[in-house]
């Protein structure tokens, strides 16, 4: 998915008007008093936020234009939900709910079927989680949600479990350093032992040329089924250090196996 492009849904993104504070007050004033053109230019001066958004989706498969136009529909119920009495800047208000939409579309259209009941029951948490959030400017817990719309914890975690995305294990986390931490790195592989599948002498061999720190590091991430954050924390370095690390180590075991 690519949303470097201009024109998204035949809007020119790279001359999107921006709003001050100022104008802003100015149109909801006029948008109270149920002035058209108000709206439409308050919606025009704040699709540059639906933009930032979807770029958060950039590493789905869905296309760009279908995004935009379902973030402004969340951006649209925004402006239609917003309560000025509260004393928040409109752009945080906005996000949850042009997130919320797009989560709500990459959901329905995932792949993957879930029964109307557990959908029904997801969709129910999602909007109590929104509605607490937005009145008590925090997250709700489990329980909280659970006695709010009356069902079992355990079915709602069930339910929101059945319709979350699949992630990709090359999914990015974070980058520090210029080494990027992909969700990969952070998965246990506790079947994963050096007696059950190392056999290759010439991988031992391999193996025993590496430095006892980078050594350490090969044993402890594939034989001992750690993430790097968890190598990290045993070594006593940073995960950045052990990306580096763990990259010239291979790098350096292959060189030695061809």
């Amino acid at each position: 998915m690519s949303l470097n492009k201009v024109v998204i849904c035949g809007v020119n993104t790279s001359k999107l008007p921006m709003l001050d504070n100022e104008k802003k007050e100015e149109l909801f004033d006029e948008i109270e008093k149920g002035v058209k053109s108000a709206k439409e230019e308050f919606i025009e001066g704040n699709l540059r936020l639906v933009l930032s958004v979807i770029r958060r989706f950039k590493n789905t498969s869905e296309n760009p234009d279908d995004l935009f136009q379902v973030g402004c529909i969340g951006l649209i119920k925004a402006i239609d939900n917003f309560d000025r009495t509260l004393n928040v800047k409109f752009s945080t208000y906005a996000v949850p709910m042009i997130m919320g939409e797009v989560r709500r579309y990459l959901r329905d259209n995932n792949s993957i079927r879930v029964s109307r009941s557990l959908r029904d029951t997801a969709y129910k948490a999602i909007y109590a989680k929104e509605n607490y959030i937005n009145k008590n400017n925090k997250e709700p817990t489990i329980n909280e949600i659970a006695s709010e719309i009356g069902i079992a914890s355990e079915d709602i975690i069930q339910a929101l479990d059945a319709i979350s995305l699949p992630v990709s294990l090359y999914e990015p986390v974070y980058t520090e350093g210029g080494d990027t931490l992909y969700v990969m790195d952070q998965i246990s592989d506790k079947k994963c032992r050096e007696d059950e599948w190392v056999c290759d002498l010439s991988l031992k061999e391999a193996l025993k040329r590496l430095p006892d720190r980078e050594k350490n590091i090969i044993d402890l991430r594939y034989f001992s089924g750690k993430t790097q954050t968890e190598v990290a924390d045993i070594v006593g370095i940073s995960q950045a250090q052990v990306s580096r690390l763990e990259k010239n180590a291979l790098k350096s075991m292959k060189m030695y196996l061809r």
